[in-house]
């Protein structure tokens, strides 16, 4: 591609790409234009390179405060209550109290939630995947505790959606004296081990029959 230029001198100029050769009356030369274009395209190029690196750079930070926002919430506790207990020995308060449903028996239901050992550290929670459990409550799917501790009875009131509930469940409401969670000989939860949870009722399951 040639771009032809008409000076007032009447000198006919060509410019042409990609070899940047001048040419005056027929014969060529090099000019400072020759390496002013090719700084320009340096220019450019760079320029482009300082976006990408940018804008991957924000990705980055967005993904990590995404990744730190749900660390925080799968290690920092619901605030404390004042423990009630049931005759089996579960321990529940309410952090805040739902405003819908109560927990059906043997539907599927959606709950959040972070589970503790006595001592306060985080064996496991929820939002550390970023979804909340889809359980099947009240009908022996999951620990006693927490049938009872998000379904109800002696004692203990139904959870309700919206509702965020501490539970403090013994072992006999847990695991009992044998280690759970076992994958080559490593239990993520010792035998007679006691459990802290906070559960946030989500809602029930979409999938659930009408």
């Amino acid at each position: 591609m040639a771009l032809s230029l008409s000076l007032s001198s009447g000198v006919s100029v060509s410019y042409r790409y990609p070899s940047c050769i001048l040419k005056r009356n027929g014969k060529s030369c090099n000019k400072v234009l020759c390496s002013a274009r090719n700084d320009n395209n340096k220019k450019r190029f760079v320029g482009i390179g300082v976006g990408i690196v940018t804008a991957w750079v924000m990705g980055l930070t967005a993904l990590d405060a995404d990744a730190t926002r749900i660390e925080y919430y799968a290690t920092v506790a619901e605030p404390m209550c004042e423990l009630n207990y049931a005759k089996s020995g579960l321990g529940y308060c309410d952090v805040v109290e739902g405003f819908g449903d109560e927990a059906p028996l043997g539907e599927l239901i959606n709950i959040h939630y972070t589970a503790r050992f006595a001592d306060g550290i985080v064996f496991d929670s929820s939002y550390k995947r970023a979804r909340p459990l889809t359980m099947r409550i009240g009908v022996g799917k999951v620990i006693r505790g927490l049938d009872q501790g998000i379904l109800g009875g002696e004692g203990v009131p139904p959870m309700r959606i919206g509702g965020k509930r501490k539970l403090m469940i013994p072992p006999l409401l847990a695991y009992g004296p044998e280690p759970a969670g076992c994958f080559s000989g490593d239990c993520n939860i010792p035998g007679n081990a006691t459990l802290l949870y906070d559960i946030k009722f989500v809602g029930l399951y979409s999938g659930n029959a009408k």
